[in-house]
């Protein structure tokens, strides 16, 4: 028999707690809020302005409200969807401002067409979360007749508000249900809800379009609804829909986060397999129907894009046009890319730069220290129930990172120029779930609580560092870079790393003195 998780129904301070929950998610979706308005990919604004009214230049246009390669990849296929009824974008990366790197070709039948006049351009981004954002661009279009090339700000501002901050807004009243269940000192719980508030990238990469996000506010769903039936007995059928069709859309937008759906599933077959098969299984099943028919319907294969790298079937290494110019795919040259995205030679480094480097999970956002402290408590527990949560976390979080540390190299990139490493922010609230136990731990003593705030402001220095574009290098990698490295080396060394890496985290905590 399971102990129960701590209820908050008679307790005097729950009141108090949720209400300073709330305020740390409204500052910080008022953060992300201004974030977007503010939000601007080149620094043009003065030189724009004198040109057009000084000069009478009309027709140099150099600001966008789309920040990177990255996202305006899923921005040209958004835009092509609903003005030309294509996922083919030949014609929006032709326009200016408009330009991505982060695009593949193949002719109709999915064939590899590397010559400029073969074949079509798409987005190498998996179509699912493109089709979404164009449902709303088309309501947009429709009843205002306005297109993103001529209001590029105001609909992508609406459209990102959308897509990435209400789902934030639904992802802290989650965080904050699953803090006041399994929390268990008034302390820990604020500190876990600080945490999440602003102590992750997601708050961070909420200015752009990204998989990531969402893919960390579907688990969040999943692994709510999971644990109110792996621990509160639930047997209502929609808490089965709800954890199957978040747990399969984390799926779709994080590749890896698969060892996350299984072990849900594995989970709530195991304790109630009927309800499970009839509630669980089909909206997990449909989303993965959607998103694996959308990508067969786009580009006439099962595997995604990235999956089409190799020699007779290299979707990435092609030539195209563009005003008026033949011009080689980004990917076409290791040699031609930036350093940062010819990958690490060396595994070994890599995987120290992703763990405690200047891509560190650990080394930028210090306070999953506390996470990795809590989930070992979880799985040292006597009871059958909390071993089993702190093994889904530990399970999953271990598959996902051993996904990305054992990549070939070109995917040795520490996710391109980003300012943290973002294929792992979808376990954010896995790890702020697992972090109670080392949060009411630390509540007990002064030092410990002292411990905890530092490291969640260090923290919150990493989530900040990048003011408004998170396409942008850690801070650790840009002190390093001006202080250690001679020229265009992309990584420090593994002997050299600690060294330098402990004199940038403590030169930057003492510079303040």
């Amino acid at each position: 028999m399971s102990s129960p998780p701590n209820t908050t129904a008679d307790d005097p301070h729950a009141r108090l707690r949720r209400g300073i929950y709330a305020l740390l998610a409204a500052a910080s979706i008022g953060g992300m809020v201004g974030r977007i308005l503010a939000v601007n990919s080149v620094d043009y604004i003065r030189l724009e302005k004198y040109l057009k009214d000084k000069e009478k230049r009309a027709d140099w246009q150099k600001q966008r409200p789309f920040l990177s390669g990255n996202d305006r990849s899923r921005w040209c296929t958004v835009r092509s969807l609903v003005e030309r009824g294509t996922y083919q974008i030949d014609d929006i990366v032709n326009q200016p401002n408009w330009d991505t790197i982060d695009m593949v070709k193949h002719d109709e039948l999915g064939r590899e067409a590397p010559g400029p006049d073969e074949g079509h351009l798409y987005s190498s981004k998996p179509p699912l979360l493109a089709t979404l954002m164009a449902g709303e661009y088309w309501l947009i279009h429709r009843l205002t007749g306005a297109t993103l090339a001529e209001h590029p700000f105001a609909i992508g501002r609406a459209v990102i508000i959308t897509f990435n901050v209400l789902p934030m807004i639904a992802f802290f009243v989650v965080i904050a249900r699953l803090v006041e269940r399994f929390g268990q000192t008034d302390w820990g719980r604020m500190l876990v809800m600080a945490s999440a508030a602003f102590g992750t990238f997601l708050s961070t990469f909420a200015v752009a379009i990204n998989n990531h996000l969402i893919a960390a506010v579907s688990a969040a769903v999943a692994l709510n609804a999971a644990l109110r039936i792996w621990f509160g007995g639930e047997r209502r059928a929609r808490w089965f829909v709800v954890a199957g069709f978040f747990a399969a859309f984390t799926a779709a937008n994080e590749l890896p986060a698969l060892a996350f759906t299984a072990a849900v599933a594995v989970g709530l077959l195991w304790k109630a397999p009927r309800v499970a098969l009839s509630a669980f299984l089909p909206p997990a099943l449909l989303v993965i129907a959607a998103s694996l028919g959308l990508n067969y319907l786009v580009h006439h294969s099962w595997r995604p894009p990235y999956a089409h790298r190799q020699s007779g079937d290299n979707w990435y290494d092609y030539q195209f046009v563009r005003d008026g110019k033949v011009r080689q795919s980004y990917w076409s040259n290791r040699e031609a890319r930036s350093p940062i995205d010819r990958g690490e030679p060396d595994p070994v480094t890599y995987a120290f730069h992703v763990l405690i480097g200047h891509h560190g999970i650990f080394s930028l956002t210090p306070v999953w220290l506390l996470s990795l402290i809590g989930v070992g408590v979880l799985c040292a527990r006597g009871d059958p129930n909390w071993r089993a949560l702190g093994l889904l976390i530990a399970s999953v979080s271990g598959a996902c990172l051993v996904f990305y540390l054992t990549r070939p190299l070109d995917d040795r990139n520490y996710g391109g120029m980003t300012s943290g490493f973002r294929w792992a922010f979808w376990l954010a609230p896995l790890w702020l779930v697992g972090m109670l136990p080392a949060a009411d731990a630390a509540a007990a003593r002064r030092w410990s609580r002292w411990l905890a705030l530092v490291l969640l402001a260090l923290s919150v220095l990493s989530a900040s560092y990048p003011t408004w574009n998170p396409w942008t290098q850690p801070w650790i990698y840009d002190f390093l870079e001006s202080e250690f490295w001679s020229g265009a080396s992309l990584v420090l060394r593994v002997p050299d790393a600690p060294r330098a890496t402990a004199w940038a985290i403590c030169s930057a905590a003492c510079s303040p003195l």
